[in-house]
């Protein structure tokens, strides 16, 4: 039996789903498991190894996951494209089937274990924020408000709001994704431009960190850094709800008035992101068929 972990990823999704996939990857290792990275991109592959896992398989969509998985196998499935019935039919073939999810709503239709940010422990779910151990190594702060967009810019959001920056001072981390010459651009609105393999030092030890990644949000605020997260539309109430309780200030996009009333606030928040990994993994181990 084989095990298998899809993220999809790319330049208009980012690498959030990558970052996870790769944390839980390495964390099975530590306990003899070995799982097989999928993803969607080359340059995705290139991400997973400066984060610690050497090898993937590069394939285009879910409907590709059983090019490389056999019956019986372990699945990971951490994606949110129309799986055109795949995870009903991946149910029967994978032994067993996970969905990785960012809202609590998300429900098991067939079988299919749910992780999640928050849910009733069953025999289908797993309460599931998955942070690496490291940035719960706290290290020491340096005086820097980072802006950290996401690897992706797609929309250049970051060009077209350039006046969300001015007087502020930030530092910004480039992502993987950003087109080339874009930093020529950017370089007009930042003093301080950061390449994408710096993420994990600079995400430790600054002091403030702004970003449109959930990921980030949770690593930053994990390492006790002062966060503040442009919420989208898109996001799950209910990890909103858990982010307010870490002390993750929450503004609404790039809307610079809250964003200054936000740096200006005290951090407050009634429990701190506790590092849990050991719980997820223990708990999916339980559910493979070793």
């Amino acid at each position: 039996m084989a095990n298998y972990y899809y993220a999809y990823s790319g330049h208009k999704y980012g690498l959030d789903r990558v970052k996870r996939a790769v944390t839980l990857i390495k964390l099975l290792k530590t306990e003899g498991i070995e799982t097989n990275l999928l993803v969607n991109d080359f340059r995705a592959g290139l991400a997973a190894k400066e984060l610690g896992v050497e090898d993937s398989v590069t394939v285009e969509t879910i409907m590709d996951v059983d090019v490389m998985a056999e019956r019986g196998d372990a699945v990971f499935l951490d994606t949110p494209e129309d799986d055109r019935g795949r995870v009903e039919s991946y149910s029967a073939e994978y032994t067993p089937l996970f969905c990785v999810s960012d809202t609590c709503d998300a429900q098991s239709l067939y079988g299919e274990i749910m992780l999640k940010p928050s849910c009733e422990e069953d025999e289908n779910c797993i309460s599931s924020l998955i942070i690496d151990p490291e940035y719960f190594e706290i290290l020491p702060k340096e005086d820097r408000t980072l802006f950290f967009l996401n690897d992706a810019d797609y929309d250049k959001e970051v060009l077209r709001h350039s006046d969300f920056f001015e007087g502020l001072g930030m530092e910004l981390l480039l992502g993987h994704y950003f087109f080339v010459k874009y930093e020529d651009d950017l370089a007009k609105i930042f003093d301080v431009l950061h390449e994408p393999e710096e993420y994990s030092e600079l995400i430790r030890t600054s002091s403030r960190v702004v970003t449109a990644s959930a990921q980030c949000a949770l690593e930053a605020r994990a390492a006790e850094a002062d966060v503040i997260y442009m919420r989208e539309e898109s996001d799950s109430l209910c990890l909103m709800e858990q982010f307010k309780a870490f002390g993750i200030k929450i503004i609404d996009g790039f809307d610079k008035k809250s964003l200054e009333e936000m740096i200006s606030t005290q951090t407050a928040g009634d429990k701190k992101v506790t590092n849990q990994s050991h719980i997820i993994v223990s708990k999916v181990i339980n559910k493979l068929n070793l």
